[in-house]
């Protein structure tokens, strides 16, 4: 087995350069259009459900933010890079674990991705129609129209090419970022101590980590950026081949701590400003963060405000999601014996993908976010677990062994999933 893993390296390292280059454009570019998939209208979120948890546990979840996101995407990097050249997520799975376990991989990888697409279909309809009606006055088209437009519109982005969606992703998170930045900067003068006023009420040992057990899968899921992971291994793996490991590895980490800061500055802003019974009330009201400060204040730059961010994180994370979706798709095609050429599968995954989401988002479904959760165990299972089950069974993988990472990661994946599984049946 070990004389595998190291005829695989070797021809790992022959088709590789020896020297790895310096920081370019290109590697910002992926950082920052990693940070778009992982940071939309989950963020939005974040707040209520990681502040009402107390003081206490949010420091914890705060110090855990980092570590948590790093290792488990870095994993599943290698993961992917660990393949053929060129393979795909979909594809490395069949290589390693066979045609069977492939497709039931890929089958999962559609259902866990797939279904956050049309939330963020519905999400951007509602939000574009809200915003024309209450900031703009003006009465919005029929829902039919607009949501057809505007996944036309984002789908119109899609055709030009995966590096044309992480070039517009990468765009679009300038403005994200001074949105953020100028409301957590905004709020500053409203802190009120908020939630730091449950700083002196240590909790039981067991009510924090049954407040823990709960919050952390918030936590990852409101970084995760795992739908566009693969596309990221195979281009990283085709520009700098051996060497695609150390880069990947460092785009990843200066995506997360952009990631890691900007969003926890955002969230402690909020929890500062707000009190544990108004984060409960906003969560009882089912609001986002931004709609509730804008209701909170009735400032007009955040109302008008508001729904352009909510815009932008929802068309950025659209994209990105879209990348994970179009291939999972792909995968079961191809997977089911039909091989059309690229052109018609392209075409096939495309015209798919606007009628579903067309539909979904003229219908307005309510049962979207019961999706979402169910979708969440499967990704928790891919992101954190499939990556380490692959580092012990895998040969080319051998050399990711022993690191203590990787028990972090297998730790935190079983917490997910038993949290969220626990959340479904509570």
């Amino acid at each position: 087995m070990n004389d595998q893993a190291n005829s695989v390296d070797e021809r790992y390292e022959a088709a590789a350069p020896a020297e790895l280059s310096s920081w370019n454009r290109h590697d910002t570019t992926w950082m920052l259009g990693l940070f778009g998939t992982a940071i939309g209208a989950g963020t939005l979120f974040l707040p209520i459900n990681a502040g009402l948890g107390g003081f206490w546990p949010l420091v914890i979840l705060a110090l855990l933010a980092f570590p948590m996101t790093f290792f488990a995407h870095r994993g599943l990097t290698r993961f992917v890079l660990s393949g053929r050249e060129g393979a795909d997520i979909t594809d490395v799975v069949e290589q390693h674990f066979g045609i069977k376990a492939g497709a039931l991989i890929t089958l999962l990888y559609f259902f866990a991705i797939f279904p956050i697409l049309l939330i963020y279909s519905v999400g951007l309809t509602n939000t574009v129609a809200s915003f024309l009606e209450h900031q703009l006055h003006i009465t919005p088209p029929p829902r039919a129209l607009l949501s057809f437009v505007l996944i036309l519109g984002l789908l119109a982005v899609v055709r030009c090419g995966e590096q044309a969606i992480v070039k517009a992703m990468s765009l679009m998170v300038y403005p994200f970022i001074v949105a953020l930045l100028f409301l957590a900067v905004y709020l500053i003068p409203h802190w009120n101590g908020g939630i730091l006023s449950t700083a002196s009420q240590v909790p039981a040992p067991s009510a924090l980590l049954h407040t823990l057990w709960l919050a952390i899968p918030v936590m990852v899921f409101s970084f995760n950026h795992s739908p566009i992971i693969s596309a990221f291994a195979v281009d990283q793996k085709r520009r700098y081949g051996v060497n695609a490991d150390q880069r990947s590895s460092q785009i990843l980490c200066r995506a997360h701590l952009l990631m890691v800061v900007m969003v926890l500055f955002f969230v402690f802003s909020c929890v500062l400003t707000l009190s544990p019974e108004q984060l409960a009330e906003a969560k009882a009201q089912n609001l986002s963060i931004l709609s509730y400060l804008a209701n909170h204040f009735s400032n007009p730059t955040i109302a008008f405000a508001a729904p352009l961010i909510a815009f932008v994180a929802i068309s950025k994370s659209f994209l990105g999601h879209y990348i994970g979706a179009s291939e999972g798709l792909k995968g079961l095609i191809v997977k089911s014996g039909k091989r059309p050429g690229a052109k018609a599968l392209d075409r096939i995954v495309a015209a798919f993908m606007l009628v579903v989401c067309w539909i979904v988002a003229t219908l307005n479904p309510s049962i979207l976010g019961m999706i979402e959760t169910i979708g969440g165990p499967v990704i928790a299972a891919i992101l954190f677990l499939m990556p380490m089950y692959a580092i012990r069974k895998v040969p080319a993988m051998a050399r990711y062994r022993g690191q203590a990472s990787n028990v972090f990661v297998t730790a935190v994946g079983l917490v997910a999933i038993s949290a969220l599984i626990y959340s479904l049946t509570a």
